[in-house]
């Protein structure tokens, strides 16, 4: 008699880092971003998950200009799934707009909903936290 098979499990990873807020925040979350992808070998393009960690990071600090808090940076690899979030102290919803051909900003959450397998926000006990997943 054979056991039964079963399917390989991915161990969850999950690392939370904090981010002073100021002009360093974006770079630093990208550098942790691609040394988190690099280090537990998430076969996804680091490329788009710095891009898009960077436009969760930019938005955060946007609207909400006047928050000394630091922004917390979730990132998570479990089930064949990357998962980033950005936490910030804002309950404002994120709002896509429809940015003209020329605009210089106003396209973060069009290249989220393009370039990611997923995104969204959720209502924390701090304020909000918006996130996206990519996939291999």
């Amino acid at each position: 008699m054979m056991a039964p098979a079963r399917a390989t499990l991915q161990s969850p990873y999950r690392i939370r880092v904090s981010l002073a807020v100021g002009p360093r925040a974006a770079a630093q979350a990208r550098r942790h971003v691609g040394a988190v992808i690099e280090a537990w070998q998430v076969p996804v393009d680091p490329d788009v998950a710095v891009l898009l960690t960077s436009e969760l990071v930019t938005n955060a600090i946007q609207h909400d200009p006047g928050s000394r808090e630091p922004i917390q940076l979730v990132i998570a690899w479990a089930t064949n799934e990357l998962r980033v979030e950005v936490h910030d102290r804002s309950r404002s919803a994120p709002v896509p707009v429809e940015a003209p051909p020329d605009a210089e900003a106003g396209r973060g959450l069009m290249l989220l909903a393009s370039l990611s397998k997923d995104w969204g926000y959720r209502e924390t006990a701090g304020g909000k936290a918006v996130y996206f997943t990519l996939v291999p």
